[in-house]
């Protein structure tokens, strides 16, 4: 498997992929839109045999500042529960770190994500539109999230997923 980032050429394959992860087309319109409105700060899929296995994207918040959200992870069906998801969150926060990013928010399953270092305590200050019990967060900078607090503002495109 090649982690790498999205290219301009992967736009189609990563749509259908975003797709037959959610079964729907919301998240797929919201990954076009954040990429349409550059607000997408960092785009990485998963290939499998020279196929798109996987995507993953973290975009600009209005605020806090030089923090960033992590939506969506996809992984096609038949590549699920394989690892995929886990290595593009793993990267996708390595990454994320050495650009100098402070901490990264997301709406997500806290079982799932608490692997991570996402924990719903880190982001119970913050306040959100969203079901807190799904609210989570994670430094990538020692006290990032300790000295901070107010409202997480997602990207405009946000909004129209509802």
């Amino acid at each position: 498997m090649i982690i790498r980032e999205e290219t301009p050429e992967d736009a189609s394959a990563v749509r259908k992929v975003v797709e037959a992860a959610f079964a729907r087309t919301a998240e797929a319109d919201l990954v076009e839109a954040l990429r349409d409105a550059g607000d997408g700060v960092m785009s990485l899929v998963a290939e499998v045999g020279g196929e798109l296995a996987g995507h993953i994207l973290f975009s600009k918040l209005q605020a806090p500042d030089r923090c960033i959200a992590l939506a969506p992870v996809s992984v096609t069906p038949s590549r699920q529960n394989q690892g995929i998801g886990s290595m593009l969150i793993r990267e996708g926060l390595a990454r994320a770190k050495r650009d100098g990013w402070q901490a990264v928010f997301l709406l997500g399953e806290p079982e799932y994500y608490r692997r991570f270092g996402f924990s719903v305590e880190a982001a119970a200050k913050f306040e959100t539109e969203y079901p807190k019990a799904y609210f989570m967060a994670r430094a990538l900078v020692g006290r990032a999230l300790e000295e901070r607090a107010g409202a997480v503002v997602y990207a405009p495109p946000f909004q129209a997923l509802g």
